[in-house]
């Protein structure tokens, strides 16, 4: 047995781990810091995200805008630094409905996420007085409107966003949202915490030793080896492990998992043009099956759940630069609590589910329904608490501490809930947001009742 020393052991080398490890040996300077990972970095789930970052949360009050604005502030020093080595663009999320009947709760959600600090809503409907239009570019971020912009207007959506379907009769493109190389920016934040001194430990936590109520070591198994590292301080930010590695401290974490699966399939008829903004389709579907489909699907496990209605979020973005054909097309349609099983199992037509919903939205995506093209999948797993927030800060275990529960957010998130993590792990001053994020708010049976009137309707 090889034994050694840390002032933190950070379990968890994905996008969440790495942002804690960069806060503390970047930002705040702590020396030995020691990241473990029995896989490569970023391999696990955070290398199977839509890399999408938005402000828009329409609540169910303005914790998560407050957050997300700061992580986006976080991510934008980032991309300054390194001229934008991670390639943040600001195209915004565009939520597109046929239903006239949409129209008035998507303006009044609109205004809502405007009161929690997401920036103005602008109303083009193609009267005087209308605010001007500004479409988004296809790279950068730099002097973008926030906000968002509701188009009534049919004649200035179909000439801004030709390729959605004739029927939309509003769009609303929020506008501090976009993606970038969540890849890119995890190595760039691993290569800076190393240059600070973070050591990776490619290994398994297998056990973490409390003594006095306290955190005293971590044990990690590196093949035929087993390396104590004794260390006052451990973080869970295990990913979708995050209620196993709870359990290695005894305690049992408020989260579970769903599977979340993409699509990515090359577009090379040209039906999305390439410089589309991330777009979201708002209405709830039924496909249409043939008959022998039908017949196919009444025999098959949740084919039932197919034939009727599918619920709205459709949702895509085009991938990859220098003429790249390739689209990202997902649709959370099965949301049941799962167990994290590697590899994870894909479910038997998913791709051409996935098509058939966006070709609703884009109608010329139909083209390759008769005839699919070669589709990759892959996907992970949304660790995420009830009320679909994280959980950031000490646990009841002194020196004891969890980044996780990051959902679908992490990638967008994680500057801004690790900078909360160092800030409790150093003993620094914490933004009033940050009590929104505490894990001890399981332990308020106030916070509980309340939670219980919450939906999850700010997950994609």
């Amino acid at each position: 047995m090889t034994t050694t020393t840390a002032e933190v052991v950070i379990c968890g080398a994905g996008i969440a781990g790495i942002s804690v490890a960069w806060q503390l040996a970047v930002r705040h300077g702590m020396k030995n810091v020691v990241l473990v990972d029995e896989r490569p970095p970023m391999t696990l789930t955070s290398d199977k995200s839509t890399e999408a970052y938005r402000n828009w949360w329409p609540g169910p009050d303005d914790a998560m805008v407050r957050l997300m604005n700061r992580s986006i502030d976080l991510l934008e020093e980032m991309a300054l630094a390194s001229d934008n080595r991670f390639l943040m663009n600001r195209r915004g999320y565009l939520y597109a409905t046929a239903d006239p009947a949409r129209v008035q709760p998507m303006h009044a959600s609109a205004e809502l996420a405007s009161s929690y600090g997401t920036g103005s809503v602008r109303c083009h409907s193609g009267t005087s007085g209308d605010a001007e239009y500004q479409p988004a570019p296809a790279e950068g971020w730099k002097d973008q409107p926030t906000g968002a912009d509701l188009i009534t207007d049919p004649a200035l959506i179909q000439r801004v966003f030709p390729y959605l379907h004739d029927d939309t009769c509003a769009v609303l493109h929020a506008r501090r949202c976009g993606w970038f190389s969540g890849q890119q920016l995890g190595m760039l934040q691993l290569e800076e915490a190393r240059a600070a001194g973070v050591e990776f430990v490619e290994g398994r936590v297998e056990w973490i030793e409390t003594s006095g109520g306290r955190v005293s070591s971590v044990q990690i198994a590196t093949g035929d080896e087993v390396l104590t590292v004794f260390t006052p301080r451990f973080v869970n930010a295990a990913g979708p492990m995050l209620s196993y590695v709870g359990g290695l401290l005894g305690l049992e974490l408020p989260v579970f998992s769903e599977l979340h699966l993409k699509v990515s399939i090359e577009d090379l008829h040209g039906a999305v043009p390439r410089d589309a903004p991330f777009t979201i389709w708002e209405d709830a579907q039924q496909i249409d099956w043939s008959d022998e489909e039908r017949e196919f699907l009444a025999e098959v496990e949740d084919g039932a759940m197919l034939l009727g209605e599918m619920p709205a979020g459709v949702h895509m973005r085009v991938e990859g630069g220098g003429g790249s054909p390739h689209l990202l097309i997902l649709w959370p349609y099965h949301l049941d609590p799962v167990a994290e099983v590697f590899p994870v199992r894909v479910p038997e037509h998913y791709a051409e589910i996935c098509l058939r919903g966006m070709a609703t939205a884009i109608p010329a995506l139909g083209a390759y329904v008769e005839r699919m093209p070669k589709a990759w999948i892959d996907g992970g797993y949304y660790t995420k608490t009830r009320e679909n927030r994280p959980l950031a800060g000490p646990l009841e275990i002194e020196g004891a501490f969890v980044h996780g529960g990051l959902s679908g957010f992490g990638l967008m998130a994680s500057a801004g809930t690790a900078e909360l993590v160092a800030a409790h792990i150093m003993g620094g001053t914490l933004p009033d947001y940050a009590s929104a994020f505490h894990p001890d708010l399981y332990e308020d049976p106030d916070f509980l009742a309340k939670i219980e009137g919450w939906d999850d309707s700010t997950q994609l």
